[in-house]
């Protein structure tokens, strides 16, 4: 019972933690805490389910796992996607609101524009539960309880290989090392000649890329329903400030935590109060250090 439950807030962990990356990365360089992102999760899922619609009868799944290539390519579809509605976000709301308003103005516009985009998705797709396919995994017995899914496998495989690529893509590219330079000292990045909007955009387009690998994620391996960004926005605050608000490495270890404490959470009180665990570990991350494990970045972007 335990050795499930911690493979399986192992695996949760996993999927806040990408999502959470995408959230510190934006809280780190913009200095404010959007709440829009977990809707981002939400639409490249079901951006993903669309893209599928339309490729999924051309092939079949790849054995063992319950998707075939479809899915991918739908990812990626998903991925340009979500990069583009974060970029018109940001082009429409946020950067005219960042260079006139105060910070907590633009808190508030992310919670509208939140809504926005999950009642948009609930007029196109409905609020009924959907999946990515409706093949049949039987449960690999790994050992004496515990037993995984090949597609969890997989999950937490691509995890861990997305977060490789980006800590060498913030350590040893020109733009990670900017986005790294912005979020701790922005007016030092702009008397070098650093054009900031550029690595602003692409701020934007890797949080929300991580947040449609996200909700693909999750998607697949639980089910697809409007509300999985409300769900998972405790969560992935929580990570975010746990780890550092602007570390990489910091939320990953912030997300796996948070995906534990839930799964173990489950052995000692009613799975109805799961959903309290990040609230309480954000209450007390906040009340016991503020800036997280790992401290957090310093800065701003206009």
């Amino acid at each position: 019972m335990m050795l499930q439950a911690l493979a399986d807030g192992i695996l949760t962990g996993s999927i806040i933690a990408l999502g959470a990356i995408g959230l510190t990365l934006t809280m780190g360089i913009l200095r404010f805490a959007n709440f829009a992102h977990a809707e981002l999760i939400t639409w490249g899922a079901y951006m993903a389910l669309g893209a599928l619609a339309l490729t999924g009868t051309f092939a079949g799944p790849i054995s063992p796992f319950s998707f075939g290539l479809p899915l991918v390519f739908a990812t990626l579809i998903a991925v340009v996607l979500t990069a583009a509605l974060a970029l018109l976000i940001d082009h429409l709301v946020f950067r005219p609101l960042r260079s006139h308003t105060s910070h907590m103005t633009v808190v508030f516009a992310s919670f509208g524009v939140s809504l926005l985009v999950r009642m948009v998705i609930l007029l196109i797709f409905g609020g009924s539960a959907a999946y990515y396919s409706n093949e049949l995994q039987i449960a690999i017995r790994v050992m004496p309880g515990l037993r995984v899914m090949p597609d969890h496998v997989f999950t937490l495989g691509l995890t861990l290989a997305i977060v490789v690529a980006l800590h060498l893509f913030l350590q040893k590219t020109r733009l990670g090392l900017s986005m790294r330079a912005l979020a701790e000292n922005p007016d030092l990045v702009r008397i070098n000649g650093i054009d900031t909007r550029v690595v602003v955009r692409w701020t934007w387009v890797i949080g929300a890329a991580l947040a449609a690998v996200s909700g693909v994620l999750y998607g697949l391996t639980v089910q697809l329903r409007p509300e999985i960004g409300f769900q998972l926005l405790l969560p992935l605050f929580a990570a975010a400030i746990l780890g550092g608000v602007g570390n990489v490495f910091g939320a990953v270890i912030g997300g796996l935590i948070v995906g534990l404490a839930e799964s173990l959470s489950v052995l000692f009180v009613p799975a109805g109060y799961k959903m309290a665990v990040p609230f309480f570990i954000l209450l007390a991350v906040l009340y016991v250090r503020p800036n997280g494990i790992f401290g957090a970045l310093r800065g701003g972007a206009k």
